[in-house]
């Protein structure tokens, strides 16, 4: 992969962990005036429960995609960016485009997800 090609991914990876970072922080700390709220019923006790559990919920999956964004800075530092962890061929530029932290190529990714059923 070209240093040019690189930098663009490179670019894009930390942005979206500066964002996903911003996310997280605003949800933590709507969370916390959540639970700060004083519940006159049942049902706002209800509501604000399970806004609690979504906004967990989409925590913890932005917390993951961070650690695979870190993984992947790695990989760039290393030079081991755009390679297939099953296969080690190269993960083609479309598909670094949608998915700039993938760790399969196409064909490997649908044989992990196959294998999940």
């Amino acid at each position: 992969m070209q240093a040019s090609e690189l930098k663009y991914f490179k670019e894009i990876l930390e942005g979206r962990k500066a964002q996903i970072i911003k996310n997280i922080v605003g949800v933590n700390d709507e969370l916390d005036q959540l639970n700060s709220l004083e519940l006159n019923d049942e049902g706002d006790y209800a509501s604000v429960n399970n806004n609690s559990m979504v906004e967990s919920a989409i925590v913890h999956q932005q917390e993951q995609e961070l650690r695979e964004i870190n993984v992947t800075l790695g990989k760039i530092s290393n030079g081991d960016y755009g390679i297939c962890e099953m296969c080690e061929d190269h993960i083609s530029f479309q598909r670094l485009k949608v998915k700039p932290h993938a760790i399969y190529c196409i064909d490997c990714r649908e044989i992990v997800e196959k294998s999940r059923k």
